[in-house]
């Protein structure tokens, strides 16, 4: 009894410490909270004074761990859901888009071509000697009848007196006959007038004589004259050989190449020796010489008829852009391996003498022109989707095949398909990203140039955004 007396009375004094006590007697348990070595716990007492510990720590650190626990597996759960997102959302691709716009277009045919002066004339000598005078250099500016060069004279100026010496001996032949041929004449007659007095004073055959003689005398008369002629004409061509020595500017221009040098002995016998070459009017306009493909002259052919223009550069002046017009199209083709190209003139200004011959120019032929125009990235016509996971379904035909016009790539089609395949070539695909796929839709394309091509048709909005290709992905 002393014991349960002193169970109690800490149970009351713990009551008091602590808080509310329960307490059940006879069949009931004492329960109350202590302290029993700095900590709380409890002592239940029974009617047969059994007590048993119980440790509320435990439990709490139980349940802690359990929360922690539960705590870590919500935590893990979400850092797996936004992985795994992020790994679908890194394996999606991104995708480059261009808008559709209003502007304008100008279509246009590329070529390389050289600078050429409008007319170069090739100076050379038509007689052989040596160079004893040499009065222009390169570059130099000329006119018409400006001595050039000079060849040595003295054999053809020896040719010339020999020739008028001929000339003179000839015209005195031509004299001396024409006093023998009146001397016959008068010979003549007076044998007539013999005759008619008295046939006996001379004979026939006498009479036959006098008329030979002055026949004869006649005929050396042609003879003579026409030597007179010959020995003129000879005179003539020496004297112009003699000119020949002179090496006279044709036109008007600036020498652009001399091919001789003071002292050089011209053979002019078997081919005509290249001198100077004069460019002429280089100062004041120059052509441009294009090749143009075959495909492409019917495009220039109607730009020469609207009389559109051309525009070029050249490297050595590149912060430059020259204008020029199409002057001719010429119809000596060219074919080299398989390749036909027509020569195209244009005609350019060069008042400022910086188009020099042999430049290579880099032609821009504007062959049509649109303004305020619907108009499409090139670049959207050239992406064309390689997973077909990034394609609505309804647009995978598209990728495999299944509409493709086999009868396009068939060389032997005839001309009339190959017109229809060529009209059917206007109508292409652009796609546009929609949800998480790229849709198709089909166009018709007009004119382009390096940038855009013209919307004709096609159900596509203004700043409407067009895929163009992938974006790079960061790593």
């Amino acid at each position: 009894m002393t014991r349960i007396h002193t169970v109690e009375r800490r149970i009351h004094s713990d009551r008091q410490a602590v808080g509310r006590t329960t307490c059940r007697t006879s069949t009931s348990t004492f329960a109350a909270p202590l302290s029993y070595n700095g900590r709380i716990g409890c002592f239940c007492v029974s009617s047969k004074f059994n007590s048993i510990p119980y440790n509320r720590s435990s439990s709490m650190r139980l349940f802690l761990t359990f929360l922690v626990l539960v705590f870590i597996v919500v935590i893990l759960g979400a850092g797996g859901n936004a992985g795994y997102r992020y790994l679908e959302e890194k394996k999606r691709p991104s995708f480059r888009t261009a808008k559709v716009d209003m502007g304008d277009i100008e279509e246009s045919v590329n070529a390389t071509g050289n600078v050429k002066p409008i007319l170069t004339v090739q100076v050379g000598s038509f007689v052989s000697g040596p160079i004893v005078k040499l009065e222009v250099d390169f570059n130099d500016r000329v006119m018409t009848g400006d001595l050039l060069a000079q060849i040595d004279t003295r054999l053809f100026l020896a040719n010339v007196r020999r020739d008028e010496a001929t000339l003179t001996t000839r015209e005195a032949e031509v004299k001396r006959t024409e006093a023998l041929l009146r001397q016959a004449q008068r010979d003549e007659k007076r044998a007539q007038l013999i005759q008619e007095e008295n046939a006996d004073f001379i004979s026939g055959a006498e009479m036959d004589q006098v008329i030979a003689n002055r026949a004869s005398l006649e005929a050396q008369l042609e003879i003579a004259t026409a030597s007179v002629e010959q020995a003129s004409a000879a005179l003539k061509n020496s004297e112009a050989n003699l000119g020949y020595c002179d090496i006279t500017a044709t036109h008007s221009g600036i020498i652009i190449d001399r091919k001789i040098q003071p002292g050089q002995t011209l053979a002019a016998q078997f081919q005509t020796p290249e001198l100077f070459h004069i460019a002429v009017d280089l100062d004041r306009e120059v052509h441009v010489l294009a090749a143009i493909d075959e495909s492409d002259i019917g495009a220039i052919e109607k730009a020469l008829a609207e009389g559109r223009p051309v525009q070029f550069t050249v490297d050595a002046h590149r912060d430059d852009l020259f204008d020029g017009e199409i002057y001719q199209i010429r119809l000596n083709a060219t074919t080299t391996q398989n390749v036909v190209t027509y020569p195209v003139v244009v005609i350019a200004a060069n008042t400022e003498m910086k188009l020099l011959p042999g430049m290579t120019a880099s032609l821009s032929f504007q062959t049509n022109e649109k303004r305020d125009i619907k108009r499409i990235p090139n670049a959207a016509l050239r992406f064309f989707p390689t997973n077909t996971k990034w394609v609505h379904k309804d647009d995978r035909k598209l990728l495999d095949g299944s509409m493709w016009d086999d009868d396009e790539a068939d060389t032997q089609i005839s001309a009339k398909q190959k017109h229809t395949a060529a009209i059917k070539r206007k109508k292409r695909h652009v796609w546009i990203h929609e949800g998480e796929f790229l849709r198709a839709v089909e166009v018709e394309l007009g004119i382009s140039d390096t940038k855009y091509t013209e919307l004709i048709s096609g159900d596509l909005t203004e700043d409407q955004e067009l895929v163009t290709g992938l974006k790079a992905k960061r790593k």
